[in-house]
């Protein structure tokens, strides 16, 4: 399995959508978010990525016990004179959200308790079809220094479609794949951010709320296909586009704060876009062409005579020539005779076997996939 790929020169290609002319991409819209959406045409983008003010309704400075400051969002831009205030702000931004949205496109929604279910609320009203609400629960939270509540060490994400009935896009197979073969759950555990990510001006932040990369990658990654176009209203230091770049995606970004949209344009301009083969995820069953065990016998990439296992190496079995299996007296395909092996009345060969790779046991999925990766059109 270690050569499976050895020789290949075949280039690993990802169909790109056209995108439109008269879009924007890869620029910041100057202005207003809400003004600078109507500028956009309708049904144009795959993806609102929406990370809004909070609206936090802080009573005065917050320090630590040693009477230093604690940075917070104090900003202009987070400061509304009421819910009423805020809650038709949402609404306005959300509905040119929802008519540049395609109609198979869909919605992501960062917040904290302070607005999220007010943003949530409204949504729904609007349209929206809540599919998942996600944790951000952050591995490393600033601590309640005045002791007086739980230490707040999450916030919420609400990704919706733009109905019931839509068809939105997830890669269930790629979150799969990166999270070792298991399920990817809803609560996801991810650092603030941090470090030589988190961008500095005179040794202060430049925005108070950047978001971690790693969160914006898994949501892309997830919901969105190379080439697609994400749009931010709220672009702040640019973190969408960046990680749009990174993944062979479109972006547009609005921001009305001048600090911001030149601390974007310069980290987007450093960002490196991944190699042309690592942007190919893997695909869901029912999207992935069929293929025939005999055929990565008949390439070589398993090669007959191979010994083959299911995962506890309780039940051994050989590959022959023409893709049967051959087990002592019995013999059959993959399929067919795993569930004989077994006494089952079925058996998904592809999980069940497992070739030896380096010393570990891996399914012979796996390489059902790369030989998919390596000859996709």
């Amino acid at each position: 399995m270690g050569q499976l790929l050895v020789g290949e020169k075949a280039r690993l290609r990802v169909a790109k959508e056209v995108v439109r002319p008269d879009l924007p991409v890869g620029r910041i819209l100057d202005g207003d978010c809400i003004e600078a959406m109507r500028s956009l045409p309708s049904d144009s983008v795959d993806l609102v990525f929406a990370d809004p003010p909070y609206n936090l309704q802080l009573g005065g400075d917050l320090a630590r016990p040693d009477g230093s400051h604690v940075d917070a969002v104090t900003d202009h831009w987070d400061k509304f004179a009421s819910f009423a205030a805020y809650d038709q702000f949402t609404r306005e931004w959300l509905a040119e959200a929802r008519r540049v949205l395609k109609p198979n496109g869909s919605l992501w929604v960062i917040g904290s308790y302070h607005n999220i279910f007010r943003v949530g609320a409204i949504l729904q009203d609007m349209g929206f079809w809540i599919l998942n609400d996600v944790v951000w629960r952050k591995a490393n939270p600033m601590p309640n220094f005045k002791g007086t509540r739980f230490t707040n060490a999450h916030e919420t994400l609400i990704w919706a479609s733009m109905g019931e009935k839509a068809r939105y896009t997830f890669n269930y197979r790629a979150m799969k794949t990166l999270n070792d073969e298991l399920q990817m759950r809803s609560d996801w555990v991810l650092p603030i951010c941090g470090g030589q990510e988190r961008l500095k001006s005179g040794g202060t932040k430049v925005h108070p709320t950047q978001k971690p990369e790693a969160l914006l990658y898994r949501v892309m990654l997830a919901t969105t296909n190379k080439g697609d176009v994400v749009l931010d209203p709220f672009f702040g230091t640019g973190t969408t586009g960046a990680v749009a770049k990174r993944l062979g995606r479109e972006w547009i970004g609005c921001e009305r704060e001048p600090i911001y949209r030149a601390a974007a344009l310069e980290r987007i301009e450093l960002a490196l876009p991944l190699d042309e083969s690592a942007l190919t995820t893997m695909q869901t069953a029912r999207s992935a062409p069929k293929v025939a065990f005999g055929v990565l016998v008949e390439t070589g990439l398993i090669a007959p005579g191979t010994m083959i296992f299911d995962k506890k190496r309780k039940i051994t079995a050989q590959v022959r020539a023409d893709g049967s299996l051959v087990a002592g007296p019995e013999t059959g395909s993959i399929h067919g005779l795993g569930a004989k092996l077994q006494g089952a009345p079925s058996c998904n060969g592809w999980s069940f076997w497992h070739l030896e790779h380096e010393g570990e046991l891996k399914p012979i999925d796996a390489v059902r996939q790369l030989y998919l990766l390596a000859t996709e059109d």
